[in-house]
């Protein structure tokens, strides 16, 4: 493929695969990363988000923030499985803080009929889930989408920069935390 192409990857169009860009040279090892991890950074993002498709945008996003980085390519995988859980728990939180917008609009203007597939998402066990992951501290949030989406023990320390000893008491921690919250919002509504 000529230098600067875009090609369709795994069904993607419009990906660089390699070469460079319009705004400066792409790395030189992208292409490897992007095949190696670009199916497990999907993952990464769908447990946290559930959609596959915001999953995917959401990888699009961290492996262009990969190319302009200077992460060795040696470390990419942590590096771009912590960005991805980062980046859907920021999409969670904005979204969320979206519709609190929407519903302060609604209540101020009456005539807005708020949409009845909206009530039934919110009934949904995966997004009280998923509304409960994104109140956790970050970093317990984090430990616990890596761990769950099968990083090992000494992978989720090396992408958090933690002692792999602490992993297994964060995650816990997490699961905790998290019990906590979903119960919280059941006894809530």
């Amino acid at each position: 493929m000529p230098t600067g192409a875009v090609g369709r990857i795994e069904g993607k169009v419009g990906v660089p695969v390699s070469g460079s860009s319009a705004r400066g040279a792409m790395r030189a090892d992208l292409d490897l990363v992007f095949r190696r991890e670009y199916q497990r950074i999907v993952g990464v993002a769908a447990r946290v988000l559930g959609s596959q498709d915001q999953a995917e945008d959401v990888a699009q996003e961290v492996f262009l923030s990969f190319a302009r980085s200077s992460v060795p390519a040696g470390e990419a995988g942590g590096w771009l499985s912590v960005a991805a859980a980062h980046t859907a728990l920021n999409l969670i939180r904005s979204g969320r803080r979206r519709s609190t917008r929407e519903e302060s609009a609604a209540a101020a203007d009456p005539a807005v009929v708020p949409d009845v597939a909206d009530a039934v998402v919110t009934l949904e066990e995966r997004s009280r889930v998923r509304a409960a992951l994104a109140e956790l501290p970050r970093k317990q949030a984090v430990a616990l989408v890596l761990r769950h989406s099968g990083l090992s023990y000494a992978d989720v320390a090396s992408a958090l920069q933690m002692s792999p000893g602490s992993v297994g008491t964060t995650v816990r921690r997490a699961e905790s935390a998290l019990r906590k919250e979903l119960n919280r919002h059941a006894s809530s509504d």
